[in-house]
């Protein structure tokens, strides 16, 4: 995938907004135009929130993406305001364990991860998250093993420096899945 127009979305506390500097910032280290916009409500822990992220190789007009070729799901209403948006031939990447819908598009990749579960069951709470942008790096080809390492090296603050081999071990987990 040349050019990455993504919604993340989900609820406050599941590492949406992360989720999107992660990305982002691997599309910094590739040296291509990114973009990352975060929207949260007032309530972020429990509420909703969501972030835009644009990696492409030309100049980002709009940071705002009204209509994602890429769609990342953590809960059911995040599921239900951004589905109708994503472009046909867009990759809708949901964590199965929390969003129970189908997908009654036949236009769109749809990956359903139990990403949830899968941390829990690996000893990586809170990871989930993480999982997720595995699933998607195998799905685009958004960036390398390699940048995404150097990104997690870069991005996880000093104090969880302990916690850059589980979200190695995450991403890895989310590259390997499969349904």
């Amino acid at each position: 995938m040349n050019d990455m127009n993504a919604v993340l979305a989900g609820f406050g506390g599941q590492g949406i907004l992360f989720m999107g500097k992660v990305i982002s910032y691997a599309g910094l280290i590739d040296g291509r135009e990114v973009s990352w916009l975060p929207s949260y409500g007032l309530e972020m822990r429990g509420g909703t929130a969501n972030c835009s992220v644009c990696i492409t190789s030309d100049p980002i007009c709009n940071p705002l993406v009204i209509n994602p070729n890429v769609f990342v799901a953590m809960n059911g209403p995040s599921f239900d305001k951004f589905i109708d948006a994503v472009v046909p031939g867009g990759i809708v990447i949901i964590d199965s364990t929390l969003v129970d819908r189908e997908v009654k598009r036949d236009d769109v990749t749809v990956c359903r991860v139990p990403a949830t579960e899968l941390a829990e069951k690996n000893g990586l709470k809170g990871l989930a998250n993480i999982i997720l942008i595995g699933k998607l790096m195998e799905q685009t080809g958004f960036c390398t093993m390699d940048t995404m390492k150097e990104t997690i090296e870069k991005i996880v603050p000093p104090k969880k420096q302990h916690l850059i081999p589980k979200n190695v071990e995450a991403i890895e987990i989310g590259m390997n899945f499969s349904e």
